[in-house]
């Protein structure tokens, strides 16, 4: 009966530990002003996986946010052209969903008047208006939510920038994904994401 009881005591341990250690994979940018952290969404695999893999092939580290509109959008990666993306390899079905939208903070992936509204992998934005952008919303794929970096996002909407919304000084980014435990992802202030992956 001992050895039962031990085992069963053992077996608890060992599995809260496991739990314990599980890791998330979030999104991660190095900005010249500050860094950004944001929760990827599983309820779009497509565009999470891409972000994923883009970001392990370092595709944005000589690239930088290059629109900035306040109370709008900060956006990054690949620039507009003006034939749009339709050549990209990075092309992606949309994953819109009624439960995600495009408030403060929201991360989504930008493209061109394409009918099919295809998303341009290779390029993302960042919500910065604090009332949400509504009629965005089952147009554009939100993949993503900044819990941590808000701020910096304020710093980057307010550099000048010339007609084209480009900032006149120039803002790098660096974009990684790491994987957190939930004690890491609760010491940054994700926790509220915790719950929907129970």
């Amino acid at each position: 009966m001992k050895k039962i009881f031990s085992l069963l005591c053992f077996l608890t341990i060992i599995s809260c530990k496991t739990e314990s250690q599980k890791t998330h994979e979030i999104g991660y940018v190095e900005t010249s002003v500050g860094e950004i952290y944001f929760w990827l969404y599983d309820e779009t695999p497509l565009h999470k996986a891409s972000f994923i893999e883009l970001a392990k092939q370092h595709y944005w580290d000589l690239l930088s946010f290059n629109r900035v509109i306040e109370n709008f959008v900060v956006q990054g990666g690949c620039i507009d052209t003006p034939e749009g993306f339709s050549n990209s390899p990075h092309l992606i079905e949309p994953e819109f969903n009624p439960q995600i939208k495009h408030i403060y903070g929201a991360v989504g992936m930008g493209r061109d008047n394409n009918p099919e509204k295809l998303s341009a992998g290779c390029q993302f934005y960042i919500v910065h208006d604090v009332l949400g952008i509504a009629r965005l919303d089952q147009n554009y794929t939100i993949f993503g939510q900044v819990f941590k970096g808000l701020d910096v996002i304020d710093k980057i909407a307010q550099f000048p920038t010339d007609s084209l919304d480009t900032p006149l000084d120039r803002v790098s980014i660096k974009v990684r994904t790491l994987k957190l435990t939930e004690k890491e992802l609760t010491a940054l202030g994700g926790s509220s994401f915790l719950k929907n992956t129970q």
